[in-house]
């Protein structure tokens, strides 16, 4: 089973990642990259601070530490722990993959950091604000076009970056529930 979903996962790759051309290189670079994405940063701040005033610090701060845990998860565990190689580095297909700009990245891929970041990030940011913006959602597209762009550079395959987003999921939710209890709990002090 395991053997047949990673022969499929490649397939998949090898498939998305042959649908390249010059202007989508360009564009899939800056995509991936994490200084381009700065001012929807900041967008997202002034959007947190407008709908959540008097908890907007510490929300910025829920949403820092969403990030970072799913960060660590997967580039400080998952990755040394599954070491399975990025089609990039894969001395099996390397040959057919498509790089950009000559970046590959490390040695090993699963799961995909960017994913799980850009979801923790966007389903957090989503659990704060879905009651303040009816187009909150569409964070949620954002983080899937960063997750692609990773299969599209040829520095993982689709598995990657599907484990990479539903881990960063369930992250955002967990920290949003954690400041909810949390509040609660210091509330019930006052």
């Amino acid at each position: 089973m395991i053997e047949t979903l990673a022969k499929l996962d490649e397939e998949l790759f090898l498939f998305l990642n042959g649908l390249h051309t010059p202007f989508w290189d360009t564009v899939m670079y800056y995509v991936s990259e994490r200084y381009t994405w700065v001012p929807f940063y900041l967008f997202l701040i002034f959007l947190v601070y407008k709908a959540r005033k008097r908890e907007s610090l510490l929300i910025i701060f829920c949403l820092i530490i969403a990030v970072s845990i799913a960060d660590q998860v997967t580039s400080g565990f998952m990755k040394p722990f599954f070491m399975r190689f990025r089609p990039c580095q894969d001395p099996t297909i390397r040959d057919l993959v498509h790089i950009v700009n000559d970046h590959c990245g490390g040695r090993y891929g699963f799961a995909s950091s960017h994913s799980s970041t850009t979801f923790a990030l966007a389903a957090s940011v989503f659990m704060f604000l879905r009651h303040h913006y009816r187009f909150i959602f569409l964070i949620f597209l954002w983080a899937a076009t960063v997750a692609y762009s990773r299969v599209y550079l040829g520095v993982h395959y689709p598995g990657d970056i599907i484990v990479g987003g539903f881990l960063g999921v369930i992250i955002g939710i967990l920290v949003y529930i954690g400041y909810k209890g949390a509040v609660k709990k210091f509330r019930k002090q006052e």
